[in-house]
């Protein structure tokens, strides 16, 4: 397809096509004088190819024909090119497609109610303030995931989606509670940033198939006095709102203060004391000692000298890592913390070095120097304390069973951590003395005493490995009389549920109300009256001591899915387990809701009403 050119110019002469893509023009050119780009001259061989408007099929067949390295070359360029091009080519879209790109939801479309309701969900959740659908950065957010969608107002969120919520929240939780048959609660009471005062309460149960589960009832505002009438009225109220009976509770777990105590009392309640307060009194008590005040006080001072100064600070760093120790900051006390103080003596501890180090460079310092007789003294306070902050951190959770692991943990302190060791100083030793004689009163009420022996008892980890030979006749008999008042209670609803459903038949509505008797029922009633059934009392017993006599189970195991495996077995004994293995052993759980409350009463939202930290604090424990 090639012929010769009458004026041949040289390969280098010729100038490229405009605007072109293909890799084969690379090797075909036009002459300067050819405006029109009308007739194309092959760069090898000058010769003439015919082409119309930039086809390229005449090109690649006189390459193949007439250059063969030529082609070669050509056509792997243009394999490369094709490897290497976007996958996302631009493809121009239907006029549906563009309307839907640009078109916002409707208001009451499917999507658009997932998305509000999700976004909803966020705030109520995470504690997020309501304004947060109004920030720049939180909408490009949401409109980078959907364009279409549109946010509402935040007055939409606060008056409408968030109150929506709460109610669907309050009717699931309200169903929940509707099936509980035994239940415990703890309490507490809390001043917000803005000085004002509310009451907790949360429920704990053990549901149907086994699982422990806390519920936050209310945050509610107490402007009243904090006195035990008032917080015994309060608590009585709280239960009323949810339909929770006061025979249903089982205990109350609460701080040692006077007013809950009193509380308790007033409504006659069950009351168990919360074991990290009451360990931390403990220890505020064994260590009201001269030195032990100088030591302590010591600490405070230095974790004050290096917190207000950033060069001390710094100075502080550079010598740990001269000194090869950890590049940790000094920890304060906050006497609201259980175990704070111990945490701070263990930091102050570690860090002695460091701390001297620096202090003894520095000329001005204020701070004195710990002398070695400070060191002793901070030495046996942490050996005396730190092996009791991991009892409290074990038994303040709220996901697990903790109450049967109160009997065991005494013992242990008794028998192996609070022990007198050989090694022990003076100090050391009469710490140790006081923090126990002190657990031992307070725990030595004979209520309590009772209820952690039976919490044990009905732990298949512990059984009667802690209890006192002495009390367990009362623990056994206390067990049988419940078991079967209980069984009694069940077989008259069943029978009055049966009584109900029969009368309602369409059979028995259409012989004037009184059913049929059919050939099966006959049956029935003549093979139940050739057998008498075991007394009640005696089968109770005989579950009792199938149970005591299969083997304790390992301690790292659940009891509860230990309960949930032999629920068949020993049911009537299964619900004696979810009804006392649901207390909490520390109020933990409604001092955590006051944190919550901390974190929605912020600086930036110190004038939310009262009935809407309750709703958010509500949702935030719920959701």
């Amino acid at each position: 397809m090639a012929s010769g050119s009458t004026e041949p110019e040289p390969a280098g002469m010729l100038v490229p096509k405009r605007n072109c893509t293909s890799a084969v023009w690379e090797y075909f050119g036009f002459k300067r004088d050819d405006v029109a780009q009308s007739q194309v001259l092959c760069k090898t061989c000058l010769g003439r190819v015919s082409t119309s408007r930039g086809n390229t099929t005449n090109l690649y067949q006189h390459l193949k024909t007439q250059h063969k390295t030529e082609y070669d070359r050509c056509m792997a360029k243009k394999s490369s090119s094709v490897q290497n091009k976007p996958s996302n080519v631009t493809r121009q879209g239907s006029l549906t497609e563009l309307f839907e790109g640009v078109t916002p939801y409707e208001r009451t479309s499917k999507r658009h109610v997932e998305i509000t309701k999700a976004v909803t969900h966020c705030i109520a959740k995470d504690m997020m303030p309501v304004n947060t659908v109004t920030k720049p950065g939180f909408n490009n957010l949401v409109t980078t995931l959907d364009k279409r969608y549109r946010m509402p107002s935040r007055t939409y969120f606060s008056q409408t989606a968030i109150p929506e919520l709460h109610m669907q929240c309050r009717r699931r939780v309200a169903a929940e509670l509707k099936a509980v048959e035994f239940f415990a609660a703890t309490t507490d009471m809390w001043s917000s940033r803005t000085a004002e005062p509310y009451q907790s309460l949360t429920v704990h149960y053990i549901t149907e198939d086994l699982h422990l589960e806390a519920r936050s009832l209310q945050t509610a505002y107490f402007p009243e006095d904090h006195t035990g009438e008032n917080i015994a009225a309060g608590l009585r109220e709280g239960l009323a709102c949810w339909d929770l009976p006061e025979d249903n509770l089982v205990c109350i777990t609460t701080d040692n203060a006077s007013n809950m105590v009193k509380a308790a009392q007033l409504n006659e309640w069950t009351r168990l004391q919360c074991f990290g307060h009451r360990l931390h009194l403990a220890i505020e008590n064994a260590i009201k000692d001269g030195r032990v005040s100088r030591a302590i006080g010591l600490c405070k001072k230095l974790v004050g000298h290096f917190s207000h100064s950033w060069k001390k600070k710094a100075a502080l760093t550079e010598a740990q890592k001269e000194l090869k120790l950890p590049e940790h900051s000094l920890i304060t006390e906050c006497p609201t913390r259980w175990g704070s103080k111990e945490k701070m003596i263990a930091r102050v501890l570690e860090q002695l070095k460091a701390i001297s180090q620096v202090l003894t460079g520095d000329r001005h310092a204020r701070s004195p120097i710990p002398t070695w007789q400070d060191a002793e003294v901070l030495e046996s306070i942490h050996k005396a304390l730190h092996p009791l902050s991991e009892f409290t951190d074990a038994l303040s959770g709220e996901e697990y069973v903790s109450i049967s692991y109160l009997k065991p943990v005494l013992h242990l302190l008794a028998t192996s951590v609070l022990a007198e060791d050989a090694e022990d100083t003076d100090l050391t030793r009469s710490i140790k003395t006081k923090v126990l004689a002190y657990l031992n009163d307070k725990y030595s009420d004979l209520n309590t005493q009772e209820l952690l022996d039976v919490a044990s008892f009905m732990d298949p980890r512990f059984k009667t490995q802690y209890i006192s030979a002495d009390n367990l006749p009362a623990i056994k008999a206390r067990l049988k009389t419940e078991m079967v008042e209980s069984a009694r209670r069940t077989h008259n609803q069943e029978k009055r549920s049966r009584t109900e459903t029969a009368q309602n038949s369409p059979s028995a509505q259409a012989s004037g109300g009184k059913a049929k008797k059919t050939l099966g029922s006959l049956f029935k009633t003549s093979a139940a009256s050739s057998a008498l059934p075991l007394p009640l009392e005696d089968v109770v017993e005989a579950e009792l001591n199938s149970y005591l006599l299969t083997p304790v189970i390992d301690g790292e195991d659940d009891p509860l899915t230990w309960w949930k495996v032999h629920n068949i077995h020993f049911p009537r004994l299964c619900k004696m387990a979810r009804k006392y293995l649901c207390v909490p052993a520390t109020s933990a759980p409604s001092e955590r809701l006051f944190s919550t409350g901390g974190n929605i009463v912020t600086c930036t939202r110190s004038s939310l009403k009262p009935a809407k930290v309750d709703m958010l604090v509500f949702l935030a424990k719920n959701l």
